[in-house]
């Protein structure tokens, strides 16, 4: 399913760039907040949502004419979520009560999109995209909670709907969904989490 899923991207982008060769590319700074979660197996204890944080580099190179391109990035991303262990004598036992987990990550998207700029002279100062395609991220560090094991990296899945602001300022909200573990229990056998988040960041292009 995931090679289909790596295929399916770079036949796409490969599409694409065959069809123009005034391809505009273009890159600025990026920064945002996100609304974090981690996705158990099971419904073991409560999972409340945390705040995290992001910020980075950005690229985007789009095929005037067609309103398609993709972008990429090399972005920090803080995520994960709190964690109620104590509501399960195998945790409280252990001395874990509530408990925040912190996650660190150098992430890599890379989107497919596209970028209405059919609007009669209007795309100048306002002009709404859509994306969506695979982020993989690399643990860079985590805070110290002994009864969890963490995977070195993850794939997600980002989709999100943004505008571009007098052609410079680009305005998005997305929602990233896990694909791969993230973490897991060291006891319990199929207890593994994923990371999904809400996001909103803003960014600006040169």
């Amino acid at each position: 399913m995931k090679r289909k899923l790596f295929l399916t991207i770079i036949i796409a982008v490969a599409a694409i760039c065959a069809t123009g060769t005034k391809a505009e590319f273009r890159y600025g700074p990026t920064a945002g907040v996100s609304i974090t979660n981690l996705n158990f197996d099971q419904s073991l204890m409560t999972i409340d949502n945390s705040v995290g944080y992001s910020g980075g580099i950005m690229g985007e190179l789009m095929f005037p004419g067609i309103g398609f391109g993709i972008d990429l990035g090399l972005m920090y991303e803080q995520r994960g979520a709190t964690m109620h262990l104590g509501e399960r004598l195998m945790w409280s036992s252990q001395g874990y009560g509530t408990e925040r987990s912190y996650l660190h990550y150098l992430a890599i998207p890379i989107h497919l999109r596209f970028k209405y700029t059919r609007l009669n002279g209007f795309e100048d100062y306002l002009a709404p995209f859509i994306y969506a395609g695979p982020s993989i991220g690399f643990l860079l560090a985590h805070n110290k909670i002994d009864c969890l094991n963490y995977n070195t990296a993850e794939l997600g899945i980002d989709v999100g709907i943004g505008a571009e602001i007098m052609r410079r300022w680009q305005v998005s909200i997305s929602f990233n969904y896990g694909m791969t573990n993230a973490l897991s229990d060291k006891t319990l056998t199929d207890f593994n989490a994923v990371n999904t988040s809400w996001a909103f960041r803003v960014a600006y292009l040169f």
